[in-house]
């Protein structure tokens, strides 16, 4: 009976097998796992082959990624719905008034306001209808949550009082234009998103009274 002689690897040839493998597999995670699966691509040829094009981005409910020091692990990402009162709170009849024949006199003012480490605070100022406010706000260091609103004057206010968002962002600068569309306070209300002390520099510019609590 004849024997069946099996072939037998070399070590030396095994362990080149085996390195050719891993080299092999290390080159296709990086030149196309990585690209495809989490849009990062260190060596380029991923953008030249194609692959960064099959990458799409998770849709989660925050965002991890901002500038600054921040305490939150996670921050909300901002919504549509999430601007202005609830649905449920009805503009009141002042929110419709006709506007004043004269506005505030023109001013320009520059004011710095303190927030402790994830607090808050509304900073505002007394506009009337239709009138006009440039503004630029800057943060000493950090992002901080800003709602940039206004409530409508009332003689009676409730307790759920009508406002409108004007703008709601996470940042450390913003600048800008307002036209009131009625009168009452108008402003932002701040939230300092990181563990240290913050002061935000506000400069102001337009038709408007300052509150008798502001400090310049």
């Amino acid at each position: 009976m004849s024997k069946i002689n099996q072939p037998i690897l070399e070590t030396k040839k095994i362990v080149i097998a085996t390195f050719a493998a891993l080299l092999l597999g290390s080159i296709i995670v990086v030149c196309a796992v990585m690209p495809a699966e989490y849009g990062i691509d260190p060596t380029g040829l991923g953008k030249q082959i194609g692959f960064d094009k099959l990458y799409q981005p998770n849709e989660k409910n925050t965002v991890t990624s901002l500038p600054g020091t921040v305490t939150q692990s996670a921050i909300k990402v901002l919504k549509l719905e999430g601007g202005g009162s609830e649905p449920e709170v009805i503009a009141p009849d002042e929110a419709s008034y006709p506007a004043p024949a004269k506005q505030y006199e023109e001013r320009s003012d520059s004011v710095q306001v303190s927030l402790k480490a994830g607090k808050g605070l509304e900073y505002k100022v007394k506009m009337l209808k239709y009138g006009r406010l440039k503004y630029e706000w800057l943060t000493s260091n950090g992002i901080v949550y800003a709602d940039f609103h206004g409530d409508v004057k009332q003689a009676n206010p409730p307790k759920d009082i009508y406002y409108e968002s004007y703008a709601i962002a996470y940042s450390n600068n913003m600048i800008g234009n307002l036209l009131t569309p009625y009168e009452g306070r108008h402003g932002w209300y701040f939230k300092n998103m990181t563990g240290s002390d913050i002061t935000i520099s506000i400069r102001l510019k337009g038709q408007y009274q300052l509150e008798a609590n502001t400090k310049h």
